[in-house]
């Protein structure tokens, strides 16, 4: 089974596009799952139609045709049964005015729409050639639809059940779970949606078994850390300090960290946090503790605009306590980086924040007791243990920050190894944010309403998907610096504004954040380059061009940098009503939000990551009750001296499947 793949209509091209995706046998064939099916086992009449999801047969009345506008594209046609005549439309899809012809018999599967004056109308249908269950394939690059379902065909044909199998019988029968042959063929050829849900448990239940136990191995439980005295610092003097009361999942959370930092070993704690909710203080709690007891404090932020914020926060912070601050950046000159790393290794700054900088060879520190890392979804192993072992006789305790609400179940499979807090609370005072979406045809009304806010004194965001203008489907797209130069000259002109976006120069970018922030700009066109780490309570306006080419939970980042100050705040989304961006108008909770996104897009696409959608491409990954499932199945087989042999072997085969990439990726 593990032979290489030597396949009917598999030459050197195709084969190459295949490794590219991690395909080199034929286990790694069969693990390409269908992402979804399509279910045209059951026909309707034209006549009995309701809206939303249908499958129609009938004969192409009307060929199709094609109609262009400003960067869109609309196909009609028309297809009639016996009973009646269903208008079809695909909507930016031009390519599908070639695919049928008048008179041809077809089977369509989409979304039927109703309307008052139009009637009812089936939307971007799939051209379906055969009745029954279709698996849906992600498309690879260089191998057409046909070709891969031959392949797909042909490995199965060949499977063994026998050395397809990696987990003993009397295990699957314990667990309740069909043989890994069978589960591939009701995977991939399913006769009925019962062998897909059979499918979908044996294939998600190894997956997320094999990737808890690589975790697992990767944590030790004999390192030791500094073990924090107690009686120097509490979490009731740090919240006499602040200028607020904690919200109850604050001094909660800061309790937990307190009692892990006294313990000889060493913490490993995630906070998640919605936006606003709070974490920043919690850090802070943490670094007085640890700087109390002795130790210095490093906090590694993913971008020099979060560093330099956090920098600016911790010296209004902590200064009452006399402890010392410093920003380490990779962009320093010669002679201030030569004195920042005198201060960093004499102990003259207590407090360390910077960027990957803190983390490089010349780097020394002076009693590293605690790291914190924000925003941990963007950070590595590799990355946090660089600067984990920048300490010397000890394992330092760190905490992880994330205002990126993961789902319960991804969680617990992201982060198996690590102690998580929720802090599910808004501090009082905090503004609801409105959120609407608005049609391109009422573009000019939002540029009207943002004018009127920047006269009042108020101030807006714009951001764009793009910097610059691309080839091909995305050429229609507003990019930050186009649309900044188009308000300039036309619906804004005469209001002061600013432009960041990711690749800008340093000076420019951080020249139009200070103006921003000062509010000599009224207005700010960026990328999502300000998703973290812009805190400007007079910014009460957010309008994201393109808004569906974001997922929900970054939608939700970006609502996040308005709602900061006392005053109402909104969220425009531009672009067309759609279930995916209802979520927004109907919720402020980022989890709610980011279970929706993890259910619409799946695990790759929700982190944005290609490493994780190749580990994570697994049936019932949002699934929490399987999630749960196995992770007491991994703690079974840890602890029960009876499977001991069972579980060095199901550990040995985790570690060859995932190791390697656990190392690579910011899951764990």
């Amino acid at each position: 089974m593990s032979a290489g793949l030597n396949l009917r209509g598999l030459g050197p091209k195709r084969k190459a596009a295949l490794q590219q995706e991690g395909i080199t046998d034929l286990p790694s064939l069969l693990d390409c799952l269908p992402r979804d099916y399509l279910f045209a086992e059951n026909v309707q009449a034209i006549a009995e139609v309701q809206p939303g999801p249908a499958c129609i047969e009938g004969v192409v009345q009307t060929a199709p045709s094609i109609q262009y506008y400003v960067g869109r594209s609309i196909v009609r046609a028309k297809v009639a049964d016996t009973t009646g005549v269903m208008r079809v439309f695909w909507f930016n899809q031009p390519w599908m005015a070639k695919q049928l012809k008048q008179g041809e018999h077809v089977v369509l599967h989409g979304m039927v729409q109703e309307k008052e004056k139009t009637g009812r109308s089936l939307l971007n249908p799939k051209i379906i050639r055969d009745k029954g269950i279709i698996p849906q394939y992600k498309p690879l690059p260089g191998l057409p639809g046909k070709v891969f379902a031959s392949l797909i065909d042909q490995a199965l044909a060949l499977v063994d059940d026998q050395t397809a199998e990696t987990m003993p019988e009397n295990f699957l029968k314990e667990n309740n779970l069909c043989d890994k042959g069978t589960a591939w063929q009701f995977a991939h050829r399913p006769q009925s949606k019962e062998q897909i849900i059979t499918a979908q448990r044996r294939l998600g239940f190894e997956n997320l078994l094999m990737y808890q136990l690589a975790i697992k191995s990767m944590s030790s439980s004999q390192e030791t850390g500094p073990e924090m005295d107690s009686s120097v610092f509490s979490t009731e003097a740090f919240w006499q300090q602040m200028p607020f009361a904690p919200t109850g999942a604050q001094a909660a959370t800061l309790k937990q960290i307190y009692r892990d930092m006294s313990s000889p070993k060493p913490m490993r704690r995630l906070v998640q946090g919605d936006v606003g909710s709070g974490k920043t203080a919690v850090a802070f709690g943490a670094a007085v503790f640890a700087i109390k007891a002795g130790y210095q404090c490093a906090l590694m932020a993913p971008t020099e605009l979060l560093a330099r914020q956090h920098a600016a926060n911790a010296e209004k912070t902590l200064s009452k306590y006399g402890i010392q601050c410093g920003l380490l950046l990779g962009g320093m000159k010669a002679a201030e980086r030569r004195e920042a790393l005198e201060n960093v290794k004499s102990g003259a700054w207590q407090f360390v924040i910077g960027t990957h900088a803190l983390i490089s060879k010349t780097v020394v520190y002076h009693n590293l007791g605690l790291v914190i890392t924000d925003e941990q979804h963007r950070f590595g192993v590799k990355q946090r243990q660089r600067l984990a072992d920048k300490a010397e006789d000890y394992v330092p305790h760190i905490l992880a920050l994330s205002a990126t609400p993961i789902p319960r179940s991804l969680a617990l499979v992201l982060y198996g190894d690590l102690e998580v807090s929720i802090m599910d609370e808004l501090p009082p005072g905090r503004q609801e944010i409105k959120t609407r979406i608005v049609p391109q045809n009422k573009r000019a009304d939002l540029y009207t309403y943002i004018r009127d806010k920047a006269k009042a004194g108020e101030q807006s965001y714009l951001v764009c998907p793009l910097v610059e203008d691309s080839e091909g489907e995305e050429q229609d797209k507003q990019s930050a610096t186009a649309l900044y130069h188009q308000l300039q000259k036309s619906a804004l002109s005469g209001i002061p504004m600013a432009l960041t976006y990711g690749s800008q120069p340093e000076e420019e970018k951080q020249d139009a954040l200070s103006r921003f922030y000062q509010n000599l700009a009224s207005v700010l066109v960026s990328t999502t380059v300000i998703e973290v780490g812009m805190d400007v309570p007079n910014a009460t306006t957010m309008v994201i061009e393109d808004a569906d080419m974001f997922g929900l939970a970054q939608l939700h980042q970006l609502r996040g940098r308005v709602g900061r100050g006392s005053k109402e705040s909104w969220c425009f989304l531009l672009g067309e009503p759609n279930e995916r961006l209802q979520t927004l108008t109907q919720t402020n909770d980022g989890f709610k939000i980011a279970q929706k996104d993890l259910d619409l897009r799946g695990p790759g696409e929700f982190l944005g990551t290609r490493q994780h959608g190749k580990l994570l491409n697994v049936y019932g990954i949002s699934n929490i009750k399987l999630v749960e499932e196995t992770s007491r199945v991994v703690k079974d087989l840890s602890e029960n001296p009876q499977k001991a042999g069972l579980y060095t072997r199901l550990m040995k085969m985790a570690n060859d499947r995932y190791a390697n990439q656990l190392q690579d990726t910011g899951m764990h």
